[in-house]
Formats: structure tokens, sequence, C-alpha cells
């Protein structure tokens, strides 16, 4: 670990843990700087116009057909006898934090100096980021909700974290303006997908950490609970260092400048 490193972690713990630091805190961001101040969150409740359509049969049958002739890839959508219809979703994943995935180690049992060579699997998890910019593409059904885009999303990269953690939101691009609006659970994305068409600046998807709204604290362990409570408590420390050092700077300059 690095000298600055500020991890905290139980002494019995330590041989199960395992940490891949990519660099200074806050160096990793520095490239979305532009982006984040150019987006705008908007409210969940409130979907653009285009987006409330409803569409007949015919509608839809024509809107598909549309759609993948604009397409420059082999993506199509296809219509079900049932008036349902499948199709591709692009989900691009900014992610902040790490995720974590299990881990299983076999260690000696206790008793195996007794009873011979036994092991007991010992649950781990492993935490690490996701590349920035990583983007997955699905093959869903009209039917498909945001929270199961989500749910199949941390499947194949096989995250345990609980699926409330996240959001999906779609997002826009209007008058060199980036809008971000997430998407209830229950609204489905291949359906705006086809009324948006395949232009990515008019529609896209992203998943990112929930943070809209209230905090869920009870879909957190006890031990993430602590955790977190010294993590704010470094945040606070390292915040009010950086305000004093900020004033002394100014202090400074006033009595150069004296």
């Amino acid at each position: 670990l690095s000298p600055d490193c500020s991890f905290t972690c139980h002494y019995r713990c330590r041989a199960l843990v395992r940490l891949d630091c990519s660099g200074p805190p806050g160096a990793s961001d520095e490239d979305d700087g532009t982006e984040q101040a150019l987006e705008k969150d908007t409210n969940v409740d409130e979907p653009s116009e285009w987006e409330k359509a409803e569409l007949d049969q015919a509608q839809v049958e024509q809107r598909i057909k549309e759609y993948n002739n604009q397409i420059n890839s082999n993506l199509f959508m296809s219509l079900n006898k049932d008036g349902s219809y499948t199709g591709f979703i692009k989900v691009q994943l900014k992610l902040v934090r790490p995720v974590s995935v299990p881990a299983t180690k076999r260690v000696p049992s206790l008793q195996a100096g007794r009873s011979g060579p036994r092991t007991q699997g010992v649950k781990r998890r492993t935490s690490f980021y996701l590349p920035k910019g990583t983007v997955k593409h699905l093959h869903i059904f009209s039917y498909t909700r945001a929270s199961e885009v989500i749910d199949a999303l941390l499947r194949k990269f096989t995250v345990i974290d609980d699926p409330r953690k996240f959001a999906l939101f779609e997002r826009s691009e209007k008058d060199e303006q980036v809008y971000l609006r997430k998407l209830a659970d229950e609204e489905q994305p291949l359906r705006l997908r086809l009324l948006a068409g395949p232009s990515e600046k008019v529609l896209s998807f992203v998943m990112k950490e929930n943070e809209t709204g209230e905090v869920n604290w009870d879909a957190f362990t006890l031990p993430e609970l602590h955790n977190f409570l010294r993590i704010l408590q470094r945040e606070e420390e390292e915040h009010l260092r950086q305000l004093r050092h900020r004033y002394a700077r100014c202090r400074q300059k006033m009595q150069e400048a004296l």
C-alpha cells in the first residue's frame, strides 16, 4: 500500500483482502470534469413528450423498419408474433465506486491436523473498479424493465452488490447541453430506443450509482456502514485541512502585499 493510503481493515481480514489501486484519488476524475460540468439531472417523473407516445401495432412495425434501415450494424430489432419486439440496447457503465464480486479460497480446516488435509470454502468478496467507459450490449424484449436491465448487467459482471445501489439513466444532448434522467424501475428501455431512433445523441443509456433521493441504508451490511462512517470522518478531516491550507495561503499573500 502507498504511504498515503488510509485504507482501514480488520486485522483478521487482511489476508482475505486484495486491493488494486490505480492511482491517487482525483486523478481519474480529471478527464470527466468537462462532461460533468455539462451534465444536468432532470426529474425522474418527467419523461419527454415523445417518450409518452403510444404506438399501435402498425406504427410499431413501421418504426422497426425505419430503425433497421438507419443503423450501420447488424443489431436489428425484430417484431414477434405476439406483438412484442426484441432488440439491442447499449449501456455505458459510469461507476465511480468499486464493485464487489464473489471470490472463494480453499483454506485448511481447523480439524485438518487430526483428520487429514480437509479443506473448507471461505466466502470472500473482491472489490475492483470497472474500467472507465465500459460498454455492454444487451439483447432484451420490449417489455423488459429498467430494473431488469440493471440485474442483467450485474449478472454479466458477476457483481454481488445490491441492485438498488445502481440506477439506469437516459442521456441526451441538446444545444451543447447534456441531460440525464433517471429511469423509473418499470420503464422499458427498448421502447425508448425505438421511439428515439438509433441516434446516440438523442438517447443513450448509462448505469451509475443511485445517488438521487434518500439513501437506502438498509441495503448495506453492518461492516459497510461502519466503513462509511470512517470514510466520512476522513473526508471531513481532509476537507478541513484543505480549507485551513487555502486560508493560510491567502493570509500569507496578504501579509506579503502589506
